[in-house]
């Protein structure tokens, strides 16, 4: 296999270019935080975007950051930070994560619900295509109107259809203060029903994160931004404790977060099982979840609909339970995939959920009009 680090949109442009004519497959690599998701094949190439790195254009009055795509996030986030800004993106592998990697990847965090996710926050990119040219979408400024917004069209890619080699995105002030209310629930009911309270008010938490274990039912609800804002915020989710009797700890550090946001990272054994959920739909399947035999952790971000569920035992045990989840998203239409599974299941246990309606008809002539050889990313969508 044969490694290239190009060092600019036209170098991975002509390294792709050549890849296509001959027929070569690709792989495309940032920090290899992802490389389990999909069903991986060997390739010729491997693309690293670590020689693309650092902040291209920072212009702290309009609230935008251009980023080569290899730079690390925590990197990008630490320069922004000395100037008092932040980018509200906080997805899973959030220290080793390049930029490139969370857009192709469309990895949200539980900050989704205030702030946004990839595809609210990403205004431009400059792309590598297999013919070996260069496209350029949307801009370096907020307001971007003309044509079609590629942008969007890459987020979650995975890099089949091109490599991202510079994004602009925006960014915000840091916040003023931050707040996390941590209450312990009697069961799946009483923690969706403390998150389902606060997303009805017009706080706009910074998290409502749902974890279910054997230990016990948790709701979190995170606030980010003015003093005030804050402080309303941990009153509401107090108040809607109370209302349920369950009991709840206040605190100013969000590190609490850290390790269910993590989940992805750290869930390698077994399988992970990443469903996209009606928000209405979330108790009722996380009931379910529970009373499956290798459940071990459920980490849902209940203000979006994503959910994951972590299954650990036998192998027939987790094939059957995994099933279950992926038909069980179906049902109340929902999306789901296998996110990680053991080596030993990996023959046994596909990783986009089986047969999709309509054979993915549109991301077929989608692949098909960017990568017509199909050398890029091979696994990596359910149609490549």
């Amino acid at each position: 296999m044969t490694v290239h680090r190009p060092a600019d949109a036209a170098a991975c442009a002509a390294v792709l270019g050549d890849a296509a004519r001959d027929r070569r497959t690709v792989r495309i690599r940032g920090a290899g935080t992802k490389e389990y998701l999909g069903e991986l094949r060997a390739t010729d190439v491997t693309v690293e975007t670590t020689g693309m790195a650092g902040v291209v254009d920072h212009v702290p009055a309009d609230l935008t950051v251009t980023v080569a795509a290899g730079t690390r996030l925590a990197e990008l986030q630490r320069a922004l930070g000395e100037r008092g800004q932040f980018l509200p993106l906080d997805p899973p592998h959030a220290d080793a994560a390049t930029v490139g990697g969370i857009v192709a990847s469309g990895t949200d965090g539980f900050g989704r619900l205030r702030y946004g996710g990839v595809r609210d926050n990403l205004i431009g990119t400059v792309i590598a295509l297999a013919d070996g040219t260069i496209a350029h979408a949307g801009g370096r400024v907020v307001k971007n109107v003309a044509g079609y917004d590629l942008n969007k069209l890459l987020i979650g890619s995975f890099g089949t259809l091109g490599v991202i080699a510079e994004a602009t995105l925006k960014v915000l002030p840091l916040p003023a203060a931050r707040g996390l209310a941590v209450v312990r629930c009697a069961g799946p009911a009483a923690a969706f029903a403390i998150a389902d309270a606060l997303a009805r008010t017009p706080l706009r938490a910074s998290a409502l994160v749902v974890e279910g274990t054997a230990d016990g039912w948790v709701a979190y609800v995170g606030a980010q931004g003015a003093k005030a804002q804050v402080e309303r915020a941990m009153q509401e989710a107090a108040r809607a404790a109370a209302a349920i009797g369950a009991t709840v700890e206040r605190t100013d550090d969000e590190s609490a977060l850290g390790p269910l946001r993590e989940l992805p990272a750290t869930a390698a054994d077994g399988a992970l099982v990443r469903v996209a959920l009606p928000i209405g739909a979330q108790r009722s399947f996380a009931e379910s979840a529970a009373r499956l035999d290798p459940f071990v952790r459920l980490v849902a971000d209940a203000g979006s609909g994503i959910v994951r569920v972590h299954l650990r035992g036998d192998d027939a045990a987790v094939l059957h339970a995994a099933d279950t989840l992926l038909a069980g998203a179906s049902v109340v239409g929902g999306s789901a995939r296998v996110e990680r599974r053991a080596i030993s299941l990996r023959d046994r246990l596909g990783a986009w959920g089986g047969p999709r309606p309509g054979g993915d008809f549109l991301m077929r002539r989608i692949k098909d009009a960017f990568d017509p050889v199909g050398v890029l990313e091979p696994g990596r969508s359910v149609v490549a």
